[in-house]
């Protein structure tokens, strides 16, 4: 899981879902109320949908597990708990179908006092609270928050753990192909091979990359020197 960027709406989008609360609130909603006018509100869906595929890493990604299609509009307070926010912009995630209606379906826990235990990748830093264990394309919880997490989402099921090792050798092999084009002043093809990088599932596992350059030890850890160099480089915008 990373940090998404929430963009701002369209000023027409943003009305009609001003709109469609009010009237919600006017109506002393419920959630089965919720859920109907949600239903039928098929020109905002598009319009939330279309803006969440702009903010997802790679080619339109579940913001949770990183690794499917996003296809669903996921109500991160599920509208059972929060009717009144079935069409708050700041309450839709783009999900997977499996993160969404197999993993964390209705699920909202929270603490004593009533904040969410899951972490919401556009509102905080996700490595905050979880920690990826490269080689095992593992996560572990840095809080009780990010336990809690790992466990609504599934982020440890087997596909996502063996994905994540993989995008991890993948990854290395391709930052040392882009350091072997520059070498042979091949630009072109050096760009393409970043954006490549970019692009693909598991963006966790290059931003986690990033993060763990910083440490002592870095080179060992990320597979030589020359994969450093290139992270480094790539931080700071060269």
């Amino acid at each position: 899981m990373i940090r998404i960027v929430r963009i701002d709406l369209d000023e027409t989008l943003g009305d009609r879902l001003g709109y469609r609360t009010s009237r919600l609130a006017g109506r002393e909603a419920n959630a089965k109320s919720a859920r109907r006018s949600w239903k039928s509100a098929i020109n905002e869906r598009t319009g939330i949908k279309d803006a969440l595929l702009s903010m997802a890493a790679g080619i339109e990604r579940c913001m949770y597990c990183g690794d499917s299609r996003g296809t669903d509009i996921d109500h991160f307070e599920p509208i059972r708990f929060a009717p009144l926010r079935t069409f708050d912009w700041w309450n839709h995630l783009l999900a997977c179908s499996t993160c969404n209606s197999n993993a964390k379906r209705d699920a909202y826990p929270c603490d004593e006092h009533g904040d969410s235990l899951l972490v919401n990748p556009s509102a905080e830093e996700p490595s905050d609270h979880l920690e990826l264990t490269l080689s095992e394309g593992k996560y572990t919880g840095r809080t009780h928050k990010g336990w809690v997490t790992i466990h609504i989402f599934q982020l440890n099921r087997t596909d996502l753990s063996l994905g994540r090792a993989t995008a991890f050798a993948r990854c290395k092999s391709m930052l040392r192909d882009y350091l072997n084009l520059e070498i042979s002043e091949r630009p072109d093809e050096a760009a393409i091979t970043k954006l490549a990088l970019e692009r693909q599932p598991f963006a966790d596992v290059l931003h986690a990359m990033y993060k763990v350059a910083d440490l002592p030890g870095a080179a060992t850890v990320l597979g030589g020197d020359d994969v450093l160099k290139v992270l480094s480089r790539w931080r700071e915008g060269g």
